[in-house]
């Protein structure tokens, strides 16, 4: 097969999507299939584009053997209403107009959010008449609607255009079963969706001896005991509850805190931990993915947080994979599907989302308890190997691509 692939994040970028994107790629190369990934430049979450690239109508490189075409879009941080709307329908318009440019393929694949992309895939399929896929990776606009975003009449219209594409997607590959189950009570047949979970590169993501450099680096001793965050720092993830939680454990000075990345409420959270004085919360820019294994590794517990909204309940966060993967501890606080799944692998101690004094009182009473914590470090490893493994995902999405190209064939 010719995969074209849309996306408005992509490697050098560090999100979900264009690890996922990259990981899946590199299978479908060593199968003998092709890969083209339309992407925008690079410039996530700052909206600053990334050294050595321009912001050209159209440019085209290869990375890892996948052909990548970039192209322009109105640049903006990961923050703000109007210019991020303006960002995501520029990338929506462009990839639209410029597609007779992206040379032939066999199929699309269009991974949301953001509803754009799913845009633009239908109306390229139209255009090239090709059949195209909607990869659905968040409820969108419901996941808006969840952290705050309330305009019932615009966020209606764009619910209706959500199932429209839904329903001329040739499949609809689901993250989650959450997933599935919301499009099939909302109308959406049971036969076009697939569920297919985000998972972990398992020879990237081994577990590593920890090294006393990066926590040197970080300005925390070898006897401390380091509780982290690592990924966006965004609206969605309620980190305020972590610097709450560092101020409840403040009287604990063994105790040190980390969030390690940038999004649209870094300044606030920064912001938060000078007014509560705090000494034992350390903030850190995002580091290049390819690092985040030795960064992970140096926490003795790593931290998974989303805002208490029923909406989150139906996701699973993928960083929970990589930790696992490490054979790093995990504290879950994300009610739902990914819950189950940190409770059924006995990977990590669950907690209600929001919650700062259970987080505080986990955090204390997990740092006692080595023993444990080696346990949930263990299992977790076993638990992605045994069903986690992307190059398996991977395949399976191939397979979702052949039965949509079957049917539309037929």
């Amino acid at each position: 097969m010719k995969i074209l692939v849309l996306t408005d994040r992509f490697v050098p970028e560090v999100s979900a999507v264009s690890v996922r994107t990259m990981a899946h790629a590199r299978v479908w190369l060593e199968d003998g299939h092709e890969v083209t990934v339309v992407t925008c430049a690079p410039n996530f979450p700052r909206g600053v584009l990334f050294d050595g690239y321009e912001n050209k109508l159209i440019q085209e490189e290869t990375i890892d053997g996948v052909r990548v075409i970039r192209i322009w879009s109105y640049l903006s941080a990961n923050a703000g209403i109007v210019k991020r709307t303006f960002d995501i329908v520029s990338f929506m318009l462009s990839s639209i107009l410029l597609c007779k440019r992206f040379g032939d393929f066999d199929i699309i694949v269009a991974t949301s959010p953001p509803i754009t992309v799913p845009i633009a895939g239908y109306v390229i399929s139209r255009r090239c008449k090709r059949p195209w896929v909607f990869e659905l990776r968040d409820l969108w606009p419901a996941s808006i609607s969840a952290v705050g975003v309330t305009q019932s009449r615009l966020l209606g219209l764009v619910e209706k255009l959500e199932l429209f594409l839904y329903r001329k997607a040739e499949r609809v590959i689901c993250l989650t079963r959450s997933f599935r189950t919301n499009l099939e009570s909302r109308g959406i047949p049971t036969e076009k969706l697939d569920v297919i979970t985000n998972g972990i590169d398992l020879e990237q993501f081994q577990p590593l001896q920890p090294d006393p450099a990066v926590r040197s680096q970080l300005g925390v001793d070898a006897d401390s005991f380091l509780v982290g965050y690592i990924g966006t720092t965004g609206m969605a993830h309620g980190l305020e509850t972590v610097v709450e939680a560092a101020h409840l454990c403040r009287d604990h000075p063994k105790i040190r805190f980390l969030i390690m990345g940038e999004g649209a409420k870094r300044d606030e959270l920064q912001n938060q931990a000078q007014q509560l004085q705090l000494t034992n919360l350390i903030f850190k820019n995002f580091v290049p993915h390819q690092d985040v294994p030795k960064y992970l590794t140096a926490l003795d517990l790593a931290i998974v947080h989303l805002k208490p909204d029923p909406l989150f309940k139906t996701v699973i966060p993928s960083k929970i994979f990589e930790i696992m993967a490490l054979g790093v501890p995990l504290l879950h606080a994300v009610e739902g599907e990914s819950a189950e799944i940190v409770a059924e692998a006995n990977s990590g101690r669950c907690l209600p989302s929001g919650d700062a004094k259970a987080m505080g009182e986990a955090i204390i009473e997990l740092s006692k308890d080595r023993p444990r914590l080696e346990a949930f470090a263990q299992n977790g490893r076993q638990a992605v190997v045994n069903g986690y493994d992307r190059r398996v995902l991977a395949r399976n999405v191939t397979q979702s691509l052949e039965r949509a190209l079957a049917s539309s064939r037929s």
